[in-house]
């Protein structure tokens, strides 16, 4: 008589639902390690992150969270098509606000003459590399949000590799995220703001550890 429960169960198999997975883990990944190749760069090589780089980052780690609302739900054994929804949408919010960000960044420094702010990977700078990432991001996802409807509610392996990496990349994330607000906190410290071109950590001026 009741015919809502069985309507209700996920669907078994279906390699699309795998892919999505998959796909959300290397998202969140990706993106958590490119966080970290620009801590690299604040750290190792001593290059003060500008505001705008902190406001990149910040839509980076968005998109990542958004990856991890699939990886999370796809861990229970299937994903509805309103977590896909929820999860897609935010990661897509995120990197559409990033590439606003490093457009941005890159317009100040479109002049012929002008050096650009920090160093240079293969050759662009770190803001024009973000700017092609998040715009192929944006590709990405509408792509995936494509074919959610077809991947939506299909069981999932819930063991083995599938946990194994779902669990890394949630850990992966949420130990960068911890680094990442300390080095934001440390540089700049009781200021609302981070001034255009900063030349020190504000912290340790601020509790009078440097002068």
């Amino acid at each position: 008589m009741n015919s809502i429960l069985p309507d209700a169960a996920p669907i078994e198999g279906g390699l699309l639902g795998r892919v999505q997975y998959w796909f959300a883990c290397f998202f969140a990944v990706g993106w958590t390690g490119v966080v970290c190749g620009g801590l690299y760069y604040q750290f190792v090589k001593w290059e003060y992150p500008c505001p705008l780089c902190i406001v990149q980052r910040m839509f980076m780690l968005l998109a990542a969270i958004g990856a991890v609302v699939i990886i999370r739900k796809g861990m229970t054994g299937a994903v509805s098509g309103r977590d896909y929804m929820m999860g897609w949408g935010m990661a897509l919010v995120a990197v559409l606000c990033g590439g606003f960000a490093s457009w941005r960044q890159t317009m100040l420094h479109i002049l012929p003459g002008d050096k650009g702010y920090g160093s240079t990977a293969f050759g662009l700078h770190l803001y024009v590399w973000a700017w092609i990432l998040f715009m192929a991001s944006v590709l990405a996802v509408g792509l995936v949000l494509a074919f959610a409807h077809s991947t939506a509610d299909r069981t999932l392996p819930t063991g083995g590799a599938y946990r194994a990496v779902g669990l890394f990349a949630i850990g992966f994330l949420a130990l960068v995220l911890a680094v990442n607000t300390v080095a934001v906190f440390f540089e700049e410290g009781f200021h609302w703001f981070l001034p255009d071109d900063p030349v020190r950590y504000q912290l340790p001026h601020d509790l009078g550890i440097l002068d």
